[in-house]
């Protein structure tokens, strides 16, 4: 979404101050303006500040939520590398709308068998300031959607700072996206 959309919160809804990263709750009848609205979480202006709004918490929006963000995989699918970066894509840092594969925060990712016959996907991946206060946040929908996918019993994300991100990590896409190129 890229358009502001102005809604009044029809009950009390936890939220994610940007880019504190600090949990707070938004008032009924509170005013909000949502600016993004992608991977299934939403961005909103609130209160002088911004915030980030779970799925869980559409229907205070008066939106309903998009239960399964990305492509649904077949019943019997194991998962793949393929799978796991097509996930990865549609998680997204709540200020920029560009998904964190794109802005190339994702350094490393890989799957291990499990002697259950299900697998662990780990993932390594950066922001794009140390101090930004959203890490968790973004770290933590990559691994809950990750977890989601067929086959994964296990799951981490972590957030590592070496070596430093840069803006000429962001893919060919990404950069059409933001319109840097």
């Amino acid at each position: 979404m890229t358009s502001v959309q102005t809604v009044v919160l029809s009950r009390d809804t936890d939220a994610v101050q940007i880019p504190a990263g600090n949990v707070v709750t938004l008032p009924a009848g509170s005013e909000v303006d949502i600016t993004q609205t992608l991977g299934g979480t939403y961005t909103v202006i609130a209160q002088g500040g911004l915030f980030r709004i779970g799925a869980k918490d559409a229907d205070a929006l008066g939106l309903k939520a998009d239960e399964k963000v990305g492509r649904t995989f077949g019943e019997g699918d194991l998962v793949n590398e393929s799978m796991v970066w097509e996930t990865l894509r549609s998680c997204y840092d709540p200020e920029i709308p560009v998904n964190i594969v794109d802005l190339g925060l994702v350094y490393d990712m890989g799957i291990e068998p499990l002697p259950t016959g299900n697998r662990k996907v780990f993932v390594k991946m950066t922001l794009t300031a140390p101090g930004c206060g959203m890490g968790a946040t973004i770290a933590g929908d990559a691994q809950q959607k990750v977890l989601m996918l067929p086959g994964v019993e296990d799951a981490s994300v972590e957030i590592v700072w070496d070596p430093p991100w840069h803006q000429s990590m962001i893919t060919a896409e990404g950069r059409k996206l933001l319109g840097i190129e």
